[in-house]
C-alpha cells in the first residue's frame, strides 16, 4: 500500500519544483505568543515558506500551544513542529517533523521518544513528516541535549553515509544541523556531497546569519534553509524584518 503525502509535505514538494525554500524556526522558550505572531506575519509578507516551532530544551504544554495558536492566527503559513522530545507536540500545528536523531548515542533520541509521541500525533491528527536528523560539529545545545556524537565538519563522507542510511530507512527528508547559534554553519563541501548521494530534499540549519552564508548553502545543494536565532535575537521587530529580508535574498535570489 502506497501512502499518500499529506497536505504540508505536498505543499513543500510543489514549491521545491520552482524554488529553494526558507523556513523560520521559532523557539517558544525564546519568543512569547505576541512576538511569534508578529514574526510569522512578517515572514509571510517577505516570502518565507513555513514556520517551524520547537527547541532543544523542549517547550511544551500551554507555552507551546500559545505560540502555535498565535502563529496560525497571524499568518497562513504552514506550522511544522520541530520537537525536542515527545512533549513538544501541539494539537494546533499542521504537521510535525517526525525525526530520528541518527547520530545520537542514546536510543531514546533515535526511536524511544518517537514511540512515546506517536499515539499523540495520531490522536491529534497532525501530519507526520519522516526526517533523518543529523548533528554536525559543534552541535551546540541540541547536540548536548540529544547525546549526539557530532559529525566532524571536515568529514563530509560520514554525513553522506548517515544521510543515505536515513533515506534507505524510509526518511523523506534529511536535515543537517550545526546547532542553533553555532559559530559557523554546515560547510558547503558537506552539503554538496550529501546532496549528491541522496534523492530526498535536504534541509540545512544552524549558524546561518548572513545573506552570503545562506546563498553558499543553497549553491552547495541545500533545498531548504532554516533560520531562527538571527531573527529571534534581533533587538527590534524592524531589525528582525531587515534580517529576514537579507536571508531571504540569499536563499531565493
Amino acid at each position: 500500500m502506497k501512502l499518500e503525502l499529506g497536505r504540508v509535505e505536498s505543499y513543500i514538494h510543489a514549491k521545491l519544483k520552482r524554488e529553494k525554500l526558507h523556513f523560520v524556526l521559532l523557539d517558544p522558550d525564546d519568543v512569547d505568543p505576541e512576538t511569534a505572531g508578529k514574526i510569522a506575519r512578517m515572514s509571510e509578507e517577505i516570502g518565507v515558506d513555513a514556520i517551524m516551532i520547537g527547541g532543544s530544551t523542549g517547550a511544551e504544554g500551554d507555552v507551546l500551544d500559545g505560540v502555535v495558536r498565535a502563529i496560525r492566527e497571524s499568518s497562513n503559513l504552514p506550522t511544522i513542529l520541530f520537537p525536542g522530545s515527545h512533549g513538544g507536540i501541539s494539537r494546533y500545528a499542521d504537521a510535525i517533523f517526525f525525526m530520528s536523531l541518527l547520530n545520537s548515542t542514546n536510543p531514546f533520541f533515535i526511536t524511544g521518544s518517537q514511540a512515546l509521541g506517536a499515539f499523540t500525533v495520531k490522536r491529534y491528527g497532525i501530519e507526520p513528516i519522516p526526517m533523518a536528523y543529523l548533528i554536525i560539529e559543534p552541535g551546540e545545545t541540541v547536540g548536548w541535549v540529544g547525546d549526539a556524537k557530532p559529525i566532524p565538519r571536515h568529514k563530509p563522507k560520514i554525513a553522506a553515509a548517515y544521510a543515505l542510511a536515513g533515506q534507505y530507512l524510509g526518511m523523506r527528508f534529511v536535515y543537517l544541523e550545526a546547532g542553533s547559534g553555532a559559530p559557523q554553519p554546515v560547510p558547503p563541501e558537506m552539503i554538496s556531497l550529501v546532496r549528491k548521494v541522496i534523492d530526498v530534499p535536504l534541509i540545512v540549519g544552524g549558524g546561518i546569519r548572513t545573506e552570503k552564508q545562506a546563498r553558499a548553502a543553497v549553491e552547495a545543494g541545500a533545498d531548504i534553509i532554516v533560520t531562527g536565532t538571527a531573527i529571534e535575537k534581533a533587538d527590534s521587530l524592524e531589525s528582525a524584518r531587515e534580517k529576514l529580508e537579507e536571508l531571504n535574498r540569499g536563499i531565493k535570489g
